[in-house]
C-alpha cells in the first residue's frame, strides 16, 4: 500500500534537491580560479568550526539512522539512548589522540600517515580496505531508504536512487569539499525539521508528551539502565558505552571523511571546537531518535503493523507512520521524505569526496608527475566515477538482498583492525612495520570470523530481548485509507506478543553483541601487533616525533599546566610578602611561569 503525495510534498522534495545542487554551482563559480587539487579536496584549510561540525554530524547521521534508530527503540527500548556516553568518550579520545597528529601533518588522505609511520605496503592495505568498505556501505545507504520509502509512499524506488546519486555527483564534482560541507549544513537542517515535524504531530495526535511517556513506560520501553556485564547481550550500558565508543572512534578518529573535514579547519582550535559542537548535534539526533521510537510505540502499541504484515521490515515503521497518520497535513510527508533523502545525500557525498581524495593521494599522486591543474580535473573525474559506482552498487544490492546486507556488516568490521593499526602508530613508539601488518591482518581474521559466525548463528532472543508487541487492537474489517485498521489481514499469527522464548541449542559462545565487533578487531590488532614488534626489534625503532602523540598536543596537559602555574604564582606572591628580603634578588617565578605557559600554548595553534 502507498500513501498519496500532494503537490506540497513534491514541492518540498524538489526544493531540497534543487537547493543542494545550487550550492555546488555556487562553489564551482566561487572557486573557478583555484587550480589546486588539495584546495578542491580539503577546502583550502580555511573552514571554520560551525559548518564543519554540522557537516560531521550530517555525514554520519545517515538516512539509515533516521529510519533504523526509532525502529530500534520501538523493538528494544530507550536503552539505545545510553549511546550518548559513547559519543562523549569518542569526541574526547578523538580530540586528544588522533586530531593533533593528523592536523599537524596536514594530511589530505588519512592513509598517508601509514606510509610515514610504517611503509607503503601498509598504506596501500589501509587504502584498499577503506575503499571496499565505503563502496559497499554507500550502496546500501542509497538503496535501503529508497526501498523503505517506495514500499509505503508514492516515491519511486529507482527515481529515488537516481535522483540521490545524480544530485550528489553534481555538487561534489562542481564544488569539492566546500560544497559538500555547506550542503551538509543545509541538509542537516532539513533532517532535523523532518524529525521534529513528525514527532510534534505525534505528540498532538496522542494527546501530549506525557501520554507518550506513559505508554512507553507501560510497554517497558523506558529501560535506560541495564548494567549486565554479559558480552552476549545486545544492548546494555557496557555494550553501548564501550562497544559504541570503539565503533565511533573508528569513524571520527581515523575514517577519511571526518579527518578530511577537521583537517580543513583554519586552526586546530577550530578543529577541536568542530568536534565538540558536533557532539551537540549527535546528542540532538540521538534524543530525536529515542523519542521518535517512543512515538511509534505509543501510536502502534495495540496494533503492530510489522507483526500484522502491513510492512515487511521495521525500517519501514517511520515512513508508514507518516503516510498512515499524518497525510492530512500538507507538506509533512514530503518534508519527512526530504529528510530521509537528505540523510542519504549527506552520507553519500561525504563518501564520494573521501574516496576521490584517497584515490588521488594514495593511488595516483605517488606514481605520477601530473600538474596541480591535471590533478584537480582528475579529482573531479574520480568524483563522477565513484558517484556512478555507488549508484551501481545500489542496483546490485537490490539483486543480492540479504547477502548484500551481510556483506556490508562484514565490511564494517574493517574499521576495528584499522583503528588498532593507527592507535599503535600514534601511541606506541616501538610498533614497527611487521607488527603493524601482522596486527591488522590478525584483527581482520578474528573480527570477520566472529561476524560471520554471528550471521550464521544469530544471537538468541534471550540475549537480544525484543520487547513485546501485539496485534490485539487491530481491526482488519474496516476499509479505508492506509492505517492500522487496514483491510489487509495478517498472513501469520503474531509471534512477538510474549516474553522472549528460551532456546535450547546452546549456541551462545560466538553470539557477542554486534557493538563489540569493532572492539574485538581493535584489541586483536594491538595485542598481536605489539607482541610481533617486540619480537622483531621494535625497541630499536626511532620514530619522528611529529608522527607520535606528544603531551603538549593534549588539552589535558595544558589544563594541568595552567592550574599548576596558578598555584605557583599564588605561592610565589605569598613568599614575596612574607620573606621579601630573601626573595628580593631572585627572578620572579610568576613571570617565568607565564612565559613558559605562553610558549606551550602556541603549540596548540
Amino acid at each position: 500500500m502507498s500513501g498519496d503525495f500532494e503537490v506540497a510534498d513534491y514541492v518540498v522534495l524538489a526544493l531540497v534537491l534543487v537547493g543542494s545542487s545550487l550550492i555546488g554551482v555556487y562553489y564551482a563559480w566561487a572557486g573557478r580560479h583555484e587550480g589546486n587539487s588539495k584546495d578542491f579536496l580539503t577546502g583550502g584549510r580555511s573552514m571554520t568550526a560551525l559548518p564543519v561540525s554540522m557537516s560531521l554530524t550530517a555525514s554520519f547521521m545517515s538516512s539509515n539512522t533516521l529510519l533504523a534508530n526509532p525502529a530500534e527503540v520501538y523493538r528494544y527500548g530507550a536503552i539505545f539512548g545510553v549511546l550518548f556516553f559513547g559519543y562523549v568518550l569518542t569526541i574526547v579520545i578523538t580530540s586528544e589522540i588522533f586530531l593533533p597528529v593528523f592536523y599537524r601533518l596536514a594530511l589530505t588522505s588519512t592513509y598517508e600517515y601509514l606510509e610515514l609511520r610504517f611503509n607503503r605496503v601498509t598504506r596501500l592495505l589501509g587504502t584498499v580496505l577503506f575503499m571496499i568498505q565505503t563502496i559497499l556501505y554507500t550502496g546500501i545507504v542509497i538503496y535501503g531508504p529508497a526501498l523503505a520509502l517506495s514500499q509505503v509512499t508514492d516515491v519511486d524506488l529507482w527515481g529515488g536512487i537516481f535522483s540521490t546519486g545524480t544530485v550528489c555527483i553534481l555538487y561534489c564534482t562542481l564544488g569539492g569539499l566546500k560544497a559538500v560541507v555547506w550542503t551538509d549544513v543545509f541538509q542537516i537542517a532539513i533532517m532535523l525539521a523532518g524529525y521534529l515535524s513528525v514527532t510534534i504531530m505525534c505528540v498532538n495526535l496522542q494527546g501530549g508528551f506525557a501520554n507518550i511517556i506513559s505508554d512507553s513506560q507501560q510497554g517497558g520501553r523506558i529501560n535506560m539502565w541495564d548494567f549486565d556485564m554479559n558480552p552476549l547481550r545486545r544492548h546494555t550500558f557496557w555494550t553501548l558505552t564501550i562497544g559504541g565508543t570503539c565503533g565511533w572512534v573508528a569513524v571520527f578518529g581515523i575514517n577519511q571523511g571526518p579527518v578530511q573535514r577537521y583537517v580543513s579547519c583554519k586552526s586546530i582550535a577550530h578543529a577541536r571546537a568542530a568536534l565538540y559542537i558536533n557532539l551537540v548535534g549527535l546528542s540532538c539526533f540521538l534524543t530525536c531518535s529515542v523519542f521518535a521510537g517512543m512515538c511509534l510505540y505509543s501510536v502502534y502499541k495495540n496494533c503492530d503493523p510489522w507483526t500484522a504484515g502491513l510492512i515487511s521490515t521495521t525500517d519501514q515503521l517511520m515512513p508508514y507512520l507518516v503516510v498512515d497518520t499524518l497525510t492530512g497535513s500538507p507538506g509533512i510527508s514530503g518534508l519527512f521524505v526530504a529528510a530521509v533523502l537528505s540523510g542519504s545525500l549527506s552520507t553519500v557525498s561525504s563518501c564520494i569526496n573521501a574516496m576521490a581524495a584517497v584515490t588521488i593521494e594514495d593511488l595516483i599522486k605517488p606514481y605520477t608527475n601530473l600538474s596541480e591543474k591535471q590533478l584537480t580535473w582528475l579529482s573531479r573525474g574520480m568524483t563522477i566515477s565513484y558517484g556512478v559506482l555507488c549508484i551501481a552498487m545500489a542496483g546490485l544490492s537490490s539483486v543480492m538482498g540479504g547477502i548484500m546486507q551481510a556483506t556490508v556488516t562484514i565490511s564494517g568490521i574493517v574499521s576495528g583492525p584499522l583503528l588498532g593499526l593507527f592507535t599503535m602508530g600514534i601511541i606506541c613508539p616501538f610498533a614497527n612495520t611487521k607488527g603493524g601488518l601482522s596486527g591488522v591482518v590478525s584483527g581482520l581474521i578474528v573480527s570477520v570470523s566472529v561476524c560471520v559466525v554471528s550471521l550464521i548463528s544469530p544471537p538468541p532472543p534471550e540475549m537480544t530481548r525484543p520487547l513485546p508487541l501485539t496485534t490485539d487492537g487491530c481491526n482488519f474489517t474496516t476499509t479505508g485509507s492506509l492505517n492500522w485498521t487496514s483491510p489487509t489481514a495478517p498472513t501469520e499469527p503474531s509471534t512477538i506478543t510474549t516474553a522472549p522464548v528460551q532456546i535450547t541449542d546452546g549456541i551462545h559462545l560466538h553470539s557477542v553483541s554486534y557493538l563489540y565487533f569493532c572492539l574485538i578487531g581493535t584489541v586483536t590488532a594491538i595485542i598481536v601487533g605489539l607482541i610481533t614488534s617486540l619480537f622483531t626489534g621494535g625497541w630499536k625503532e626511532r620514530v619522528d616525533s611529529r608522527l607520535m602523540l606528544m603531551k603538549e598536543d593534549t588539552i589535558l596537559y595544558h589544563t594541568f599546566t595552567f592550574f599548576r602555574d596558578r598555584v605557583m604564582r599564588r605561592t610565589g606572591k605569598l613568599d614575596l610578602t612574607m620573606n621579601g628580603k630573601e626573595k628580593s634578588g631572585d627572578t620572579n617565578p610568576a613571570l617565568s611561569d607565564t612565559e613558559m605557559y605562553l610558549s606551550e600554548t602556541t603549540i596548540l595553534t
